[in-house]
This record gives C-alpha cells, structure tokens and sequence, in this order.
C-alpha cells in the first residue's frame, strides 16, 4: 500500500515516525509539508501546492491547520488516492461542519473518507465523531491501515496467582505510538491499578491530543483518547481484580 501523509507540525512527525518503525513491509510511507499559513477563504488551491505529489492509495493528513482540509479533494485527485484519513485531534483543525463536507466531497469523487474524532477512535469498520455516535466505512484502503493503527487494541496476560501483568501484545496500535508506550510499562503492574496506571502514561507519553473541551463530547480529547486506552486495558484485566463488597458496619474482601 502507498501512503501520503500530509503534515504540517510535531504531531504529524511523531504519527510518521511511529507509523514507519511499525509498519509492514509492503507499504511505502511519502510525506508532504503543508505549507504553515493559510487566508481565511481559499480561492486557488493550486497556489497552495506542489507541482507534483508521488501516487498514493491512501491520503492521511495529520495537518494542523482547517486550511489543508479544503486542499484533500484536490491532493486526492493529484495523487490518485483512494482512501482518505483526516484526523481530528483539535477541533480547529477540522471543525465538525467541515469535516462533513470533507466527508461529503470525497464521497462524490469516489473516494472514501474517515475523520476519526480523535484519532485513536478509528477501527476497521468505524469511528468516533461525537460521544455517542460513530460513523460507519466501507473501504479498503482505510481499514487495511486501521488494522494495525487507530483505536487502541492489546491483549494482556495476567498472573492468576498474583494478579500482576506478565506480558501485554499490542494488537493495534494508536497512530502516534502511545498504546505500544504504555503495553511496555505495565509489565509488573497489578490488574488493580492497571487502568489507574495507563491513564497516567497515557498523559505522560504525552498524549497531544487537545487539552480544550470539545462540544461533541463534554470533555477534552485527550481525556477522550485516554479513556479509550484504559478501557482496553481494563477489560483485559477486569477478571482477575480484587472485587470489595462493603456492607453497613463492615468490609470484606474477595
């Protein structure tokens, strides 16, 4: 699979960089530098890109600017893509109206689109645009790629006798790493404190999601991503927690 990815910051380096010391061997992985400024209204796309960009399968922009949004139709069509991500990490970078028009365009040429809110909600069939609602895909492209990178998928092995994690695969990674990050941590951790403890590393890795609140889901994005990495370590871990049973005037253990 040929892969484009448009970035424009240290968000977008770190995603490549990830992308690229995990990925399989028959992908080729291109970047573009989007430029770093924008007007308001884009009446000239060309103004804005290069002659030429190298062919692509799939169109992954990790921009940091609305502005590159309103290229994608455009990079699409000049590198033949047939699969677009456009991730939504900040809502500024891709505001929900503009993200369904985004998705909309793109339907038009043919092309599929996925604009996972925030990145790590992305699945081989799905992903997140609000808190309740996930959208729904059909396209090969986005899902061979979402196969070993988006929402957060790890399997743990934990030590009945004493509940510690032994060992963590990480099935799928989250785009930017931070799932292989936090899988290597919690060797040794116990099945109690496990999702406490990948919350904290989540934040540590750090996370660069935003730290605003977001209006699709009441909360801030990298609150969001962090809830999605600890509710894929905890229910791998929930049969072996120490479950408290408290009663009036007493407390007992199992």
């Amino acid at each position: 699979m040929r892969i484009l990815v448009i970035i424009s910051g240290e968000y977008g380096r770190r995603h490549v960089a990830n992308i690229r010391q995990h990925q399989p061997s028959r992908w080729q992985v291109e970047t573009w530098q989007a430029p770093a400024l924008f007007p308001l209204v884009i009446d000239y796309p060309e103004d804005y890109l290069p002659a030429a960009l190298p062919p692509a399968d799939l169109l992954l922009s990790f921009a940091e600017h609305k502005g590159v949004a309103e290229l994608l139709p455009d990079i699409a069509r000049m590198c033949g893509a047939r699969g677009v991500i456009a991730a939504v990490d900040q809502e500024s970078w891709l505001p929900r109206g503009l993200a369904r028009q985004l998705r909309g365009w793109m339907e038009k040429m043919g092309v599929g689109c996925a604009t996972p809110k925030p990145l790590c909600s992305l699945t081989e069939i799905d992903f997140g645009v609000t808190r309740r609602q996930r959208l729904r895909y059909d396209n090969h492209w986005i899902a061979e790629f979402a196969r070993l990178f988006g929402q957060p998928a790890l399997e743990v092995t934990v030590d009945p006798k004493t509940r510690l994690i032994t060992a963590v695969k990480v099935k799928r990674d989250a785009v930017c790493g931070c799932a292989r990050f936090v899988a290597e941590k919690l060797v040794g951790v116990s099945a109690d404190k496990a999702e406490e403890q990948a919350g904290l590393l989540h934040h540590h890795f750090p996370c660069l999601a935003s730290m605003g609140i977001d209006d699709d889901f009441g909360d801030t994005l990298l609150h969001v991503s962090g809830n999605v990495l600890k509710d894929a370590i905890g229910e791998q871990v929930k049969p072996y927690k120490r479950i408290q049973y408290i009663a009036p005037g007493t407390r007992s253990e199992e």
